[in-house]
C-alpha cells in the first residue's frame, strides 16, 4: 500500500472550507469509489487550523496514476486554486509490520 500525506495550508480558514467543499460536492465519495482507494481522510491540525491533513492511501502505484488520471483531478486543482492553497506532501511505502505487532494494542 501507499500512502500519501498531503498537508494542505492556506488563510483565514480556506484549506477547512476545502475539504468541506470536495466532501459537499461529492468528491470525497467518489474518489473513496476508486478502484484501489484504501483511504481518503481530512483532518484537522490541533497545532495549525489553517492546515488540513489528507491521509490518502492507495493498493499501488497503478491506482495512484488512474486516479491521477480521472477527471477528479481537474476538480481538485481548481479547487486547490480556488482557496489558494499551499501543499506538502509525504509519501510513503507500507511494509509487513512484523515484530512491532507486539508494542501494537488493538
Amino acid at each position: 500500500m501507499i500512502t500519501v500525506n498531503i498537508r494542505y495550508t492556506g488563510n483565514n480558514g480556506s484549506a477547512r472550507a476545502f475539504a468541506e467543499e470536495m466532501t459537499a460536492s461529492g468528491t470525497v465519495t467518489a474518489i473513496r469509489a476508486e478502484e484501489g482507494n484504501v483511504r481518503y481522510e481530512y483532518y484537522s491540525s490541533l497545532d495549525d487550523p489553517e492546515t488540513i491533513l489528507l491521509i490518502d492511501s492507495w493498493r499501488d502505484q497503478a491506482a495512484i496514476d488512474n486516479h491521477h488520471a480521472s477527471p477528479m483531478m481537474k476538480t481538485i486543482a481548481s479547487l486547490r486554486e480556488k482557496y489558494d492553497l499551499h501543499m506538502r506532501v509525504e509519501r510513503f511505502v507500507s511494509e509487513d509490520i512484523g515484530t512491532d505487532e507486539r508494542f501494537i494494542r488493538r
